[in-house]
């Protein structure tokens, strides 16, 4: 009878530590999800007193200006008049020529170092170096911009102003070097590295299942690359490109630099233009309490909601790819 008893005292042991560590894997889990909810939450409040820090100090701006500070174009500090409207086309078209070259360049760097079109040492060794330029800083960036990269850049833009000047987008009087242009390529070299390391991985994450099937129905490798492999990563090479295009907007020292700092709009991109982020750089320390620093958080507002307006474009643009695919 005792040795009967023994295999059902082993069971019942083993059963009642199958309990204990059920009962501690449930308090760790939940532990876990508490401790996500919270820190989800704090992202989010801190989000939200960031947001209401800037509006508060935007007040006397606001309260002065109202919504017409978006299309104002004068700004006089001494006369205490302000517009938002010449740093906000510098901003965005800025952004916008960074990611105009940016885009197809960074695609293309992800489809050779996730592919099988060069050695795997080139291919690693090409990704490297692509993703170091991420580690330099954006002081350095401007600097080698300035001294290096403008002195190479100039002639070619006086080459371009003087025999394409008609184009209304190259008319300048004395391109110096120091303009929009330059600028939207500075900031290409700088979100390069964040579109194509997120490219890549996305290309990487699609199954090889999809290659092969496209291969073994006749397709050639650019086939399958334009009718498999970038429709199948869409929705995270938009993510890369949101990104990317968040860096851009909000880049300040190397754009300060090459930007050449002067409130205007001008079709032309070989004229000096301004940004949010530099105006905000230049001005923000020795401003004067009150209206100019009202003036310069109502800027801050106004990047704050840009970056969100393209954020929320670029997901409703995957959800409505995802669904026309289904």
């Amino acid at each position: 009878m005792a040795n009967l008893s023994e295999p059902e005292n082993n069971v019942s042991n083993a059963s009642l530590e199958l309990t204990a560590n059920d009962g501690i894997n449930y308090w760790l889990n939940q532990s876990f999800t508490w401790l996500i909810y919270t820190f989800s939450a704090l992202t989010v409040a801190i989000l939200f007193v960031m947001s209401w820090i800037i509006f508060h100090e935007a007040q006397p701006a606001i309260g002065k200006f109202g919504i017409g500070f978006l299309w104002g174009r004068d700004w006089d500090v001494g006369n205490q008049i302000f517009g938002a409207l010449p740093y906000i086309y510098g901003t965005l078209v800025s952004s916008a020529i960074a990611i105009f070259i940016a885009f197809p360049v960074g695609i293309a760097v992800a489809l050779v170092t996730s592919e099988n079109f060069l050695p795997i040492s080139v291919k690693t060794t090409l990704a490297f170096v692509v993703e170091l330029i991420a580690a330099i800083p954006s002081v350095i960036i401007g600097l080698w911009g300035i001294f290096t990269f403008i002195p190479v850049i100039e002639p070619v833009q006086q080459w371009l102003s003087a025999n394409l000047g008609w184009i209304p987008f190259l008319k300048s009087d004395f391109p110096i070097g120091t303009n929009m242009l330059t600028a939207g390529m500075i900031l290409a070299i700088m979100i390069l590295p964040t579109m194509a390391a997120i490219s890549r991985d996305v290309l990487i994450a699609i199954p090889k299942e999809l290659r092969t099937a496209s291969m073994a129905l006749g397709g050639t490798r650019w086939e399958t690359i334009f009718r498999v492999l970038l429709p199948a990563g869409f929705s995270g090479i938009v993510s890369a490109a949101m990104l990317a295009l968040g860096r851009a907007l909000g880049e300040t020292m190397a754009v300060t630099m090459v930007i050449g700092n002067s409130a205007q709009i001008s079709l032309s991109l070989l004229d000096p233009a301004y940004t949010i982020p530099s105006v905000l750089a230049n001005e923000f320390a020795e401003a004067e309490p009150g209206l100019h620093i009202g003036a310069l958080s109502y800027l801050g507002l106004i990047l704050f909601a840009l970056t969100l307006i393209i954020n929320i474009i670029a997901r409703l643009l995957v959800q409505w790819f995802g669904q026309k695919n289904k």
